[in-house]
């Protein structure tokens, strides 16, 4: 399996060709790089106008490797062929290397470049992929390849480091400033000018150094408006650390990597970086567990439009009544609080008054708000919030929670929740868990994440007060006051739903403001026997169109083909005047059109590849049509 790597821009504050003097003093040998143990040049070109310099070098490197592995290979050391090619007046270096030893075992292939930032041209960017593919090494070949990466992630940050400790050392020398490259006179071609005293020969054309220029260097920290936006094309190593928090190169890598996969093949809305990331995290950064986990999501979020949710939920009044749940400030690390009384909840009384669809969809705006909260104190405290505090205040909890249709409604929530918000509870702080606790806790416990499970702290009785309860987590001026802190908290106290606010059996499925896929992509339509159901949509631009559609069939398709139109109406209208189906239609430009030209010649094709995965599960059928 080929490794892969792929680094975050990396910003130096500093012009490009200063960045250039700094990096060349990395040759031949480099004391900041103990592995780095030297280099040989093999071959140098310059162009005409000395705008293009070509440099090839063989570099020696110590890896550390175990004894007994170096000496079963038979090497003490590996060698690179590095070729650098700089072009001063495109302002940009492209570095690509390989491996000279083990070439037919090992294929190691590097590719950095640095080029001006796109936004300020004192600024020079760098970025870096790799990729690693061992093919056989004397049946050591996982052992290897834990020791490269392992070898290679250190050195990704060291490289960094030792640029920034060479721009330094030229400013100490005095060159504070290089001036850009001029295309020479014809004239002064053949002229040899040595380079003026303070220059190193070997770092750049001696004409672009001015010892002791006093232009200011930009420096400091880098605003957040500055930073590379969560929707370009590329991260930034800054934004990274500033608003995802610490990761390790490899994570950086998977980061960018998924991210670049969901703009080059998801048709639709690209979802953040911390929400892409909390995917990764909840699947250890497996980038193919990942993907299939994210992309299920998406479809999910899509089909009951959970993107609106915050402007188009308003729970019932009874629901804000009597769910006993709301958010309170935040915890000593930053992190938004969210408090439920659940013993002091009716879950009885909640479903069998709201439905279980409703508490769901407020279950779903809760995490919707936390996301949104988590963001705002992530701008507020200037360091990266991505998860919530929740604490769970269990007084009252007995037999009546354990309600079989209220405990099935809770499993379903949490299946809902640990599938579509991972990585988005940072502490859960259960107290006063009484005896029952435990009985409840053999149920959902096996429908809990394990890295979830493992975040939640367990305090029974009154032994939440003090030194090693709540106090560890929360200031004392934010515990609430029924806890016996000091902090009025607006959090409903709940009680029980009077049984007359309860729904009979027929009402909750008619519900439409309830009822979760009255609200998603589909459409509905009552269809009379030999009447055509009619639609119209107009586009936003001339252009040619493809419009897909497909329709729910409550019976079993027989073989593989999929049945016509008029067969499943007939089948539903056997022994009615009518019926009501279900679709879901999507126009698309014919570019992004995923089937093909033959298909639409014979005017049957699939649905595109973000509309196919949405039904994938659905029985249909498909057609289209060219419009124009």
């Amino acid at each position: 399996m080929v490794q892969k790597y792929q680094s975050p821009v990396r910003v130096y504050k500093y012009p490009f060709e200063l960045v250039m003097a700094a990096y060349e003093k990395r040759f031949p040998t480099c004391p900041e790089i103990p592995v780095f143990l030297g280099s040989e040049i093999l071959q140098e070109s310059k162009s005409d106008d000395g705008a293009v310099h070509i440099v090839e070098r063989s570099c020696k490197l110590n890896v550390d490797a175990p004894r007994l592995l170096k000496k079963m290979a038979g090497v003490e050391y590996v060698f690179f062929i590095q070729k650098n090619t700089v072009n001063w007046k495109e302002r940009t270096l492209l570095i690509e290397a390989r491996n000279e030893t083990f070439a037919n075992r090992v294929v190691v292939l590097e590719r950095c470049s640095y080029s001006v930032h796109p936004e300020n041209e004192e600024w020079t960017c760098f970025e870096q992929s790799a990729s690693l593919d061992i093919k056989s090494f004397f049946g050591f070949e996982s052992t290897v390849e834990k020791i490269a990466m392992k070898q290679y992630t250190a050195n990704i940050k060291r490289g960094k480091e030792v640029i920034e400790h060479y721009l330094k050392e030229l400013i100490s020398q005095g060159i504070t400033f290089v001036p850009r490259w001029t295309p020479p006179p014809v004239s002064s071609q053949k002229d040899k000018r040595a380079p003026p005293v303070g220059c190193d020969p070997g770092t750049v054309p001696a004409e672009f150094c001015t010892p002791g220029a006093t232009k200011e260097q930009p420096g400091g920290s880098c605003p957040a408006a500055e930073l590379a936006s969560p929707d370009a094309d590329k991260l930034d190593a800054d934004y990274i650390e500033r608003y995802l928090g610490q990761l390790t190169p490899m994570q950086e890598s998977c980061l960018i990597r998924l991210r670049q996969w969901l703009q080059e093949m998801h048709k639709g809305k690209i979802p953040k970086d911390e929400h892409i990331l909390r995917f990764l995290r909840a699947r250890d950064f497996n980038i193919d567990k990942a993907r299939e986990m994210l992309c299920q999501s998406l479809t999910w979020r899509k089909q009951y439009q959970v993107d609106y949710i915050l402007q188009t939920w308003r729970p019932p009044p009874l629901l804000e009544e009597y769910y006993t749940g709301g958010w309170h400030y935040q915890d000593k690390d930053g992190r938004p609080l969210y408090i439920l009384r659940l013993g002091q909840m009716d879950t009885k009384g909640l479903v069998k008054a709201v439905g279980e669809e409703s508490l769901l969809r407020h279950v779903l705006s809760i995490n919707e708000e936390g996301q949104k909260r988590c963001e705002e104190n992530t701008n507020l405290f200037g360091r990266p919030i991505t998860s919530w505090t929740c604490l769970v205040d269990l007084e009252g909890l007995n037999m009546r929670h354990l309600w079989r249709p209220g405990v099935k409604a809770l499993l379903r929530i949490i299946e809902v929740v640990e599938d579509n918000y991972p990585e988005t509870l940072g502490r859960l702080l259960i107290v006063r868990a009484p005896r029952v606790f435990p009985v409840l806790w053999t149920l959902v416990s096996p429908f809990i994440n394990e890295n979830t499970r493992q975040k939640f702290l367990i305090y029974s009785g009154n032994n939440y007060q003090g030194a090693g309860g709540l106090v560890d987590y929360l200031d004392k001026d934010v515990i609430p006051d029924f806890l016996g802190g000091d902090c009025v908290c607006n959090v409903p106290e709940g009680g029980l739903v009077p049984k007359a606010l309860y729904q009979t059996d027929e009402e909750p499925e008619n519900s439409d403001h309830i009822r979760l896929w009255t609200e998603t992509i589909y459409h509905s339509a009552n269809v009379l026997k030999g009447a055509p159901h009619e639609g119209s949509h107009v586009t936003r631009w001339p252009g040619f169109y493809v419009l897909q559609w497909k329709m729910h069939s409550p019976l079993p398709c027989s073989g593989t083909s999929l049945p016509r139109v008029d067969d499943v109406l007939a089948s539903l209208q056997v022994s009615s005047h009518k019926c009501k189906l279900m679709y879901y239609f999507e126009v698309l430009a014919s570019k992004d059109f995923r089937g093909s030209m033959s298909s639409l010649e014979s005017c049957n094709s699939g649905f595109s590849q973000l509309s196919g995965a949405t039904t994938s599960s659905n029985q249909s059928q498909s057609s289209s049509l060219i419009s124009r």
